[in-house]
């Protein structure tokens, strides 16, 4: 059963960098702990583009991000001092946790040109976990577990499903996965937890009798149901269980709106250390105090 239809909604990024921002919505903020879903290209990037494309240095707290590329490449460097190409078919899993800094830096595609796809969302830390120790791991092979069924071809991303574990460390249960369908293909959309969905990143699909088309998330009930492609689709199946109410602003996410304001000071005030290479240039506070209620993009 569809609960609900969510229409990705173009956001720039600067630089010529534009997004489809999906999660949070205004009417749907989260699916489990899935709170934010950015879909990222397709796009060309032509040799020798500005730095002004890159994705700046800026903080986070209480949550995790997940970057997932289906081609193209990007550079992560963080506060904790790792550095790390992430490529197609794999994860960077960044647990933010009391606070770090990142970039995302398109060197591959400032020397040689690249064509940008994927996926980057953000899982909410639940209660307890909100502050942890921020960490930051790489993903790939045998920790993305990949199967190929009746025209389905499957890369599990994080959490549990379809009888397989994914390799990152997940502080709630979830489930997160890619399928690449050949046109007439049907794949199961795993049941068992509270909220799931599926967004559509290339393609068409049918579920129970309508076509729905790239760049619609569906959102679902808690039961199993099954997916079929109209032609060639990605289509990306999430879920979890609900970690409670939270609040966003800017980059951070938490329960309590008063650390959003004391993440936003600590950040205006210098005091959330920056990736080394990346000091002479970050991404500033946005203007005027940190809101009293959540923010909706």
């Amino acid at each position: 059963m569809i609960e609900m239809i969510i229409e990705q909604r173009r956001r720039s990024l600067g630089g010529g960098m534009e997004v489809g921002r999906v999660l949070p919505f205004a009417k749907r903020r989260m699916v489990g702990p899935f709170i934010f879903f950015d879909h990222m290209g397709p796009l060309d990037l032509a040799p020798g583009i500005g730095r002004d494309v890159d994705v700046r240095p800026h903080p986070h707290i209480g949550l995790a991000t997940v970057t997932y590329l289906f081609s193209g490449e990007i550079m992560h460097r963080d506060s904790l001092g790792y550095e790390q190409a992430i490529r197609p078919q794999e994860v960077n899993w960044m647990t933010a946790g009391s606070g770090i800094t990142h970039s995302e830096r398109f060197e591959r595609a400032r020397a040689v040109g690249d064509h940008l796809h994927g996926i980057q969302a953000w899982v909410a830390l639940p209660d307890g976990e909100e502050e942890i120790a921020p960490s930051f791991s790489h993903h790939a092979g045998d920790d993305l577990p990949h199967w190929v069924d009746g025209g389905v071809s499957g890369h599990l991303i994080a959490g549990s499903a379809y009888g397989l574990t994914a390799g990152a460390q997940t502080r709630s249960p979830l489930f997160y996965a890619h399928l690449d369908m050949a046109p007439g293909a049907t794949a199961e959309i795993p049941g068992g937890h509270k909220e799931r969905a599926l967004y559509i990143s290339a393609g068409a699909v049918e579920l129970g009798g309508t076509r729905y088309e790239s760049g619609q998330m569906l959102v679902l009930g808690a039961a199993a149901s099954r997916v079929t492609a109209q032609e060639r689709s990605t289509v990306m199946v999430l879920g979890g269980e609900p970690v409670g109410e939270r609040f966003i602003y800017w980059n951070f996410v938490s329960s309590s709106k008063d650390r959003l304001g004391q993440a936003a000071a600590d950040w205006q005030a210098g005091r959330m250390k920056l990736p080394d290479a990346d000091d002479a240039e970050f991404i500033p506070l946005p203007d005027g105090p940190a809101p009293s209620a959540p923010a909706m993009s």
